[in-house]
């Protein structure tokens, strides 16, 4: 009977492409149509198909896929490769030449690069376009690389290589006989030839896999390769397969096994319920040898007839190792931590003692707080803090906490199992509190956690232990946390919207990263850094430069980088104030002659005052912050009458007047250069 396939892809050319590769291998066995998602013809589209092939980058999300497929429809993805003598070709192209790579967007420019690179075409520099990207410079590319998309070749391109479309890979003709239930085809002629057509990175697994399909001899190689227990039996519960792993754990020979019933051999495997009850039972833990294993069974279902079923049976310890080996191997896929304390620039008191400090917290296993403004570099020093820890051979994973909604946000870090909700992925995923396993989480903007979320991160903070969304067990997990915050967490305290309990968690070893307006020093530094990394050569004028040291910088280093970068398209050698970015609002770091008096409006003794700020010059001295509580102990041993609501208010006008910076957390209050030379002024003149 011939079965109705559905091919949808973001592009109609791309669609049709794949439809008639899997029309040509699947032959009159299949009726396939093409649909695309930028021609709308997706939305004419009936809801009829036995089998939706969906290319990666045709929807957002499941729910703008379930628009379209119904709830219930046969859904897989279409993964896409190169031929081999695609590839044989581009690595023949000499070492070390430019070449752009032309396709329809990012995604898939990104994609069919690093597909190019895992095939060992790695010679090659790469250059990415598509439409709507920056026009570039074509005179600095040996060759213009590209999946027939001619059209959008950049003009002045010197030698262009049309390697053709990709097509669907093996696994993805595999996924796809498996579904309708062609397992034939697998063995056929024409498939073997698709298979040694398509390139592959995974090529000795194919092989094994397509030699298993011919010969039955072949079923105990694979059931050998499995790093756990494996045993069959037939529709009678006779033992018919056992691989040596299992043989290992329980101590049983397939000799003594096999033609047996499994209730004599294997007691502990509840076959006979799977067979009568012809459903999955569900993963439990049994005591196997004196060793706790954790097994599962599933029936061998054809049609209405239940023909046997297959059992998992793995060690605990086993487990666990296997798991660690999977983490560590996370590594090499972008969870790794990419800066150090080299990396940080700065020669000013502020940052300098803000290392220092990170530096020493590094080595412990508590979690640290960032607490610092937008674009001060927090990411950059939980980077640092990680790969000067203990852990740094392990996997550092990075989230930010305010950029998704609450459910989504819980599924990322803890993960979920199979069917835990509508568009969860097949199998369930694990969260980031996994894969960060032995390694640092740094959650960004932790302030914008749910009250439901903190708990369950307060849970895992106290208990190191985690339950997946929709599961049911317990997993353990070994990871250091670090969180950055942007936001007064003790003022979100009193306000009740973030967890008292949890900020003292977190709060273990708070460090305030100075903002760039308290880094003396350190701007022309940063400056001159990058102007060298985007390979700008001008210059500041006088006046820009003064603009530039007493502007406030409320975006700190990102917007002092923006700047640069804005610098480096005017063309001017030398910058003047003309050319400003248009958006550039000059702040005032501090008046450039403070008065020399108070701060009015406080309602407090002018004599009060003048003490705070006396105790905040002796600290600023000190090259140390001071905290209100310290401040008040001063003043009641000095004999003032001060109430800490007195000292608030007066720390309060200072910060507004640009004399003091008041920090959050127990970052204390620390002088601006403004307030010292208020203070300056005020010890040449006599109290009054």
């Amino acid at each position: 009977m011939r079965k109705d396939v559905a091919v949808i892809a973001l592009d109609a050319y791309a669609g049709a492409f794949y439809a008639r590769q899997v029309q040509e291998l699947f032959g009159e066995r299949v009726s396939v149509n093409s649909y695309s998602v930028r021609d709308g013809s997706v939305e004419l589209m009936p809801r009829r198909y036995e089998l939706y092939m969906v290319t990666t980058d045709a929807f957002n999300s499941m729910g703008d896929l379930h628009q379209y497929v119904p709830i219930d429809g046969e859904v897989m993805e279409i993964h896409v490769t190169f031929r081999w003598d695609v590839v044989r070709r581009l690595q023949a192209l000499p070492a070390g030449r430019r070449a752009l790579f032309v396709n329809l967007s990012d995604k898939m420019c990104r994609e069919a690069v690093s597909r190019l690179n895992q095939l060992g075409v790695n010679q090659l520099e790469f250059d990415l376009y598509y439409p709507g990207a920056p026009e570039p410079d074509m005179s600095r590319y040996d060759y213009v690389i590209t999946p027939e998309e001619t059209r959008y070749v950049p003009a002045g391109a010197g030698e262009v290589i049309d390697i053709g479309q990709r097509g669907c890979d093996s696994s993805t003709m595999i996924e796809a006989a498996l579904r309708l239930g062609f397992e034939d085809l697998l063995e056929s002629e024409a498939f073997e030839r698709f298979q040694r057509e398509t390139a592959t990175n995974t090529y000795s697994f194919d092989q094994v896999f397509a030699r298993g399909l011919r010969l039955e001899s072949q079923f105990e190689m694979l059931m050998e390769i499995l790093d756990e227990g494996i045993a069959g039996v037939n529709e009678k519960g006779e033992v018919f397969a056992c691989n040596r792993k299992l043989e290992e754990i329980t101590g049983t020979s397939s000799r003594e096994a096999l033609h047996r019933p499994a209730g004599e051999v294997y007691p502990f495997l509840p076959f006979d319920k799977c067979l009568a009850q012809r459903a999955p039972q569900p993963a439990r833990v049994v005591s196997v040898g004196g060793v706790n294993c954790n097994v599962a069974v599933v029936p061998v279902l054809r049609g209405e007839a239940c023909i046997g079923a297959f059992a998992t049976v793995q060690r605990f310890s086993d487990a666990e190792n296997r798991q660690n080996e999977l983490r560590s191997q996370l590594l090499h896929k972008g969870y790794r931590a990419k800066y150090t304390f080299d990396d940080v620039l700065g020669q000013s008191p502020a940052i300098r003692r803000c290392v220092a400090i990170l530096k020493k917290m590094s080595v412990t296993a508590l979690p640290v707080l960032l607490i610092g403004e937008t674009g001060t570099g927090k990411e950059l020093f939980a980077h640092a803090v990680h790969n000067a820890s203990t852990r740094a051979e392990g996997p550092f994973v990075a989230i930010n906490c305010a950029a998704m909604p609450e459910n989504l946000l819980e599924s990322e870090l803890f993960g979920y199992e199979d069917g835990a909700f509508t568009g969860a992925k097949r199998g369930g995923k694990p969260g980031l509190f996994e894969f960060a396993h032995r390694g640092t989480l740094f959650l960004d903007e932790v302030e914008g956690m749910s009250p439901a979320l903190q708990v369950k991160l307060l849970r895992v903070l106290q208990e190191r232990e985690i339950m997946r969304v929709g599961g049911n067990k317990i997993i353990s997990v070994d990871v250091r946390v670090i969180a950055a915050t942007n936001e007064d967490l003790e003022r979100r305290v009193e306000e009740g919207s973030f967890r008292r309990d949890l900020y003292y968690r977190l709060n273990t070893l708070p460090v305030l990263i100075p903002p760039l307006r308290e880094r003396e020093g350190d701007l022309l530094l940063l400056i001159d850094h990058f102007r060298r990394a985007i390979g700008a050569s001008f210059t500041l004028s006088p006046e820009v430069e003064r603009l530039l040291l007493t502007h406030q910088w409320r975006g700190n280093i990102r917007e002092l980088r923006n700047v640069v970068e804005y610098f480096s398209y005017t063309g001017s050698p030398v910058v003047g104030p003309e050319e400003l970015p248009p958006t550039f609002r000059y702040l005032p770091a501090a008046s450039a002659a403070p008065k020399a008096v108070l701060p009015e409006g406080t309602d407090c003794p002018p004599e009060d005052q003048r003490f705070v700020l006396e105790q905040l010059c002796r600290a600023d001295q000190a090259g140390r912050s001071l905290g209100r509580e310290t401040i008040l102990a001063a003043a009641k041993a000095a004999g003032l009458p001060c109430s800490q609501q007195e000292i608030r208010r007066i720390l309060a006008a200072l910060d507004r007047a640009g004399l003091a910076r008041v920090s959050r957390g127990r970052g204390g209050t620390r002088l601006t250069p403004a307030g010292r030379e208020l203070c300056r002024r005020l010890s040449e003149r006599p109290a009054g």
